[in-house]
């Protein structure tokens, strides 16, 4: 009887674990921007002063991260910051820009406080154009 009570436990541990574990989509996270969409991203965020697009010095990036799509209000935002070195000599800079998306166009946004406390994920599109040019 012992064995039959420890199967069962072990039984219904097995069950519940597999219903707490995470479920994976086909087509990964939810909402995941388009690699096109990326790049486009990565332009208009270069495009930007803040981004060293004025610059006599050239610059590169390391550890650019992207946040989004976040809906805010009817709009769907993406948040885009790095750490841009060259420009300043010791400290790299931490530019960020907030991108508005809709109707498959992208337009900066002057608030970048609707990036406050979005999880971030690496964004490497932004280190290899950048990097690139």
């Amino acid at each position: 009887m012992s064995i039959r009570a420890a199967l069962a436990v072990v039984l219904v541990l097995a069950v519940v674990g597999a219903q707490a574990a995470p479920r994976k989509t086909a087509g990964g996270s939810e909402g995941a921007p388009s690699p096109a969409l990326l790049q486009r991203i990565a332009a208009l965020a270069l495009k930007q002063v803040d981004f060293g697009s004025v610059s006599l010095l050239p610059v590169r990036f390391e550890g650019s991260r992207i946040a989004g799509p976040i809906a805010d209000g009817g709009r769907v935002i993406f948040c885009v910051s790095g750490r841009m070195y060259g420009r300043t000599f010791g400290k790299p800079e931490k530019p960020k820009v907030a991108l508005r998306y809709a109707d498959d166009r992208l337009t900066v946004l002057d608030d970048d406080e609707v990036c406050t406390g979005h999880r971030t994920r690496p964004f490497p599109e932004l280190d290899a154009s950048g990097n690139a040019r």
